[in-house]
């Protein structure tokens, strides 16, 4: 029976440590965005400045503790054993969460995640309990309604005093500083700068320092008896600091702000995420050693009183948790992600959305609209005017200004106002996510900026409510998880965990297998991203092959799995066929920030690159079009017949040597031979228009194959024109290279003459 018990602590631990890594991995983009978005600093002093806010951070989460232990249920009326599953199958609902919104890239919360887990697996035990024979007892006798109410409602709350309190100081600190900084930051940096450092300082010193392993009761009475004196001598002091460094040296004071806000983030996240992936097994370890010092040997006969009672953490295990968030964020490559969510929803400019429009998105900014044009109507016009011209974004022309995805005014209300709010949740040790609040203060701060911008709005909208929805879901099926995984332990004991300790395993190896793939794939885009226009130009050329060669085999494979009647292939191909629509898509979206890129003397490679990605896009089309009829004759088991089995089966062939001919072309840049190319195009346009015309005499003659010939029809219509788009295709790349070519001639024009 202890050795049981053994193992199932010894999980817990690793499910924490676990927890602990993939957790910073994921979570890290909250408090690092920010900084990197702005530039703030460079990105090894960002994260040497996160870490130590990490670490300090993870020595102020003791109090949290108590959420884990007693906050969403009744202990005392838990048997040890019984306690055991709850604590276990909350471990193994975080892990199968995690890796579930990890595969489709969305953000998640570990604080949602454990408390609709306690209370779903809580309440799969208290089912079984007041179920039993002679049981009259309800549920409120196991879970604490009261307390779970409270912390559920304040954890959505938040949501909604996040986006507000972000949109609101965002307005006010913009109104003043307007866009044009070079004209206010003198007179305003510093008094927000010593507002900032000294709001951080009220959170995370005065009412953090509170639940503290290293904090005396000397100390507190102290700070708590001085706190007005120190907050204005803090204010008075920063803010005379500031203004000195403004107006005597070429210090940027934002700058400062966003590093400090970064800190105190980080210091927020590790003080309340903590709990999130040690609390649960720290209570079990404490459970453990209650068992063990009662000399019981009924693990179902044990109340678990001892949980009641005030504990608390060793220093160790917060230092040592803090340690692994501190290495976990230097080394994992996922905490090195840029491109997140919350940067791609909040970002200044518009381009490539991540996000298609929905029918409530429209909805909403169509009402926007009309709400705004009302309000400006009754509006003075010299009000209007005034707030207009605060808000109206200023160009610096002639130098050309390095590319951030908003400025460090609205990454210092970021931070600021995200770390008091997580600060404020944890001094009253309320489980607050720091994911939601973090994201909700970016989206109302890129909503008060005039971020959301009637080309973007709509896009903008439907990524915050799909984000909103998956913590919707995520609450949802963590509870129902948690619920069933409880179940499946009480009764099916030792087999059940080992069965559920194997899964758990597989995931994790298979989401790190996962991140590691996803993430040296974005950052080979970003890359890609970030390059001269010449390299891109490079870069473009080769991705038309890599296109050519995808459509190529996916049209192949289309009639010929269509021929032989295979649905599950042709459903493949389909999935296939939107992908890479939805790819290239993403390219013409992108269209206006990659142009940004060119410089005055490549505005003509610009339109030859702009006519490959036109051509690319309708060429994708094209081929979905073809293998969308395919799919759907055999999905709705439509006859299909063998009258022009052979002509197709030679058409397919013919098509496979006409796209060799073009990939042959494509890599030895032989584009002398055009006329080629062009000819065998109208050799098969010929021979398609010879098929469709004999399927029409067919449905003449035998009166029949009316579905399988107006599939044939639309096939071969659209392969007619996916040639045409090819071709076209190849010629603009033709042009492209000789603009690369005119570009290496006149650089090493450039190099002859200097030397």
């Amino acid at each position: 029976m202890e050795a049981y018990y053994i193992l199932i602590v010894s999980f817990l631990f690793l499910l924490a440590i676990s927890l602990l890594i993939v957790g910073v991995s994921n979570d890290a983009v909250n408090f690092l965005n920010s900084a990197i978005g702005s530039k703030a600093a460079s990105f090894k002093m960002i994260l040497t400045i996160a870490a130590l806010g990490v670490l300090i951070g993870a020595t102020f989460s003791n109090g949290m503790m108590e959420v884990a232990r007693k906050g969403i249920f009744n202990p005392e009326q838990f048997a040890f054993s019984e306690i055991m599953v709850i604590f276990l199958a909350v471990m193994l609902t975080n892990i199968l969460l995690l890796d579930f919104f990890n595969t489709i890239a969305l953000p998640t919360s570990t604080t949602i995640s454990i408390v609709f887990g306690i209370l779903g697996a809580a309440t799969a035990v208290t089912v079984v309990k007041i179920s039993g024979p002679g049981s009259q007892d309800s549920l409120e006798t196991y879970i604490n309604m009261e307390s779970s109410v409270l912390i559920i409602v304040g954890i959505f709350l938040s949501i909604v005093i996040a986006f507000n309190a972000g949109m609101i100081i965002q307005w006010v600190v913009r109104l003043l500083f307007t866009f044009n900084l070079g004209k206010t930051y003198r007179y305003w940096a510093g008094i927000w700068g010593g507002i900032a450092i000294t709001v951080i300082l009220y959170f995370l010193l005065i009412k953090g320092a509170k639940g503290s392993t290293l904090v005396t009761e000397e100390m507190l009475s102290f700070i708590k008896a001085n706190t007005a004196r120190i907050l204005l001598f803090s204010f008075a002091g920063w803010t005379l600091i500031f203004q000195i460094l403004i107006y005597f040296t070429r210090f940027n004071i934002l700058k400062i702000t966003v590093l400090v806000g970064t800190f105190a983030l980080a210091m927020a996240f590790a003080g309340n995420d903590l709990v999130n992936f040690i609390g649960v097994p720290l209570a079990g370890f404490e459970s453990f050693k209650a068992f063990m010092a009662s000399g019981s040997a009924d693990a179902g006969g044990l109340r678990m009183e001892s949980l009641l009672e005030p504990v608390n953490t060793p220093i160790f295990f917060l230092i040592a948790s803090g340690l692994i968030m501190v290495l976990t964020l230097r080394y994992s490559g996922k905490a090195r992600a840029v491109t997140a969510t919350t940067i791609d929803l909040s970002r200044q400019d518009e381009g490539s959305e991540r996000f298609a429009s929905s029918s409530l998105a429209r909805f909403i900014v169509r009402k926007s609209i009309e709400i705004s044009i009302g309000a400006t109507k009754i509006t003075p016009r010299a009000v209007s005017g005034f707030l207009k011209k605060r808000f109206e974004s200023q160009e610096t022309k002639g130098e050309k200004q390095e590319k951030l995805a908003f400025d460090l005014v609205r990454a210092s209300v970021n931070l600021v106002v995200a770390s008091i709010l997580i600060a404020i949740g944890t001094s009253l040790k309320l489980p607050l996510s720091t994911t939601y609040v973090t994201f909700m203060v970016a989206m109302g701060t890129s909503l008060a900026d005039g971020a959301w911008g009637r080309d973007s709005a709509v896009y903008r909208i439907t990524g915050v409510l799909t984000v909103i929805g998956g913590w919707f879901f995520t609450a949802f099926i963590a509870f129902l998880a948690s619920f069933i995984i409880a179940f499946a332990i009480f009764f099916g004991k030792l087999p059940a965990i080992l069965f559920l300790i194997g899964v758990s395993l597989f995931i994790m190896i298979r989401t790190h297998i996962f991140h590691n793939k996803r993430s040296r794939k974005e950052y080979v885009e970003h890359d890609e991203v970030i390059t001269a226009s010449y390299e891109m130009l490079r870069s473009c050329d080769e991705q038309v092959k890599r296109s050519v060669t995808r459509v190529s085999k996916l049209l192949y494979l289309t009639y010929h799995n269509f021929s032989k009647e295979k649905h599950k292939e042709l459903k493949n191909l389909r999935k296939e066929s939107r992908h890479l629509v939805k790819e290239v898509k993403e390219l013409q979206q992108d269209l206006p920030n990659t142009l940004r890129k060119f410089e005055e003397n490549d505005l003509v490679s610009g339109h030859h690159y702009v006519q490959i990605v036109t051509y690319m896009k309708e060429m994708s089309n094209s081929l979905a079009h073809i293998v969308q009829p395919a799919f759907y004759h055999l999905d709705n088991n439509h006859a299909f017949d063998r009258e022009q089995y052979d002509r197709i089966k030679e058409f397919n062939n013919l098509m496979g040597e006409f796209f060799s001919f073009v990939l042959t072309l494509l890599q030895n840049r032989d584009y002398d031979n055009m006329d080629e190319l062009v000819s065998r195009r109208d050799e098969m346009i010929s021979m398609a228009n010879d098929i469709l015309l004999n399927r029409i005499r067919i449905l003449k003659k035998i009166k029949k194959g009316v579905k399988v010939s107006v599939t044939y029809i639309e096939m071969l219509s659209e392969t007619r024109n996916l040639l045409l788009h090819v071709v076209q295709l190849v010629k603009a790349d033709a042009k492209l290279l000789q603009s690369i070519n005119t570009q290496e001639d006149l650089i090493i024009e450039e190099v002859l003459e200097q030397e």
